[in-house]
């Protein structure tokens, strides 16, 4: 059986970012691991993911969830450390 180790092994996302993807979208994990390894591999797809998180950080704060955005925060700052690509402004190779 697969678990979510090997769905995220087979991602260049970590878990957590995966995880912002399917709060997003409201999806499951594993719809959510497939959604963001498609994106990643399309023509700006890696800002998209970066606007889901960055959204979801926005969600959170409307809620008055502090510790949520934080985490959130955290997550967008280690996607944006391993993915420079989803800078806005940035044109793909």
């Amino acid at each position: 059986m697969i678990t979510l180790d090997d769905i995220e092994d087979m991602t260049c996302l970590t878990r957590e970012e995966i995880e912002a993807v399917a709060e997003h979208e409201h999806i499951g994990i594993m719809r959510a691991s497939i959604l963001s390894d498609y994106l990643m591999h399309q023509h700006h797809g890696p800002q998209k993911v970066q606007q889901m998180i960055c959204e979801d950080i926005r969600a959170a704060l409307h809620k008055d969830d502090v510790p949520h955005a934080k985490e959130l925060f955290n997550v967008l700052r280690h996607y944006m450390s391993d993915h420079p690509e989803a800078a806005r402004g940035v044109s793909p190779e």
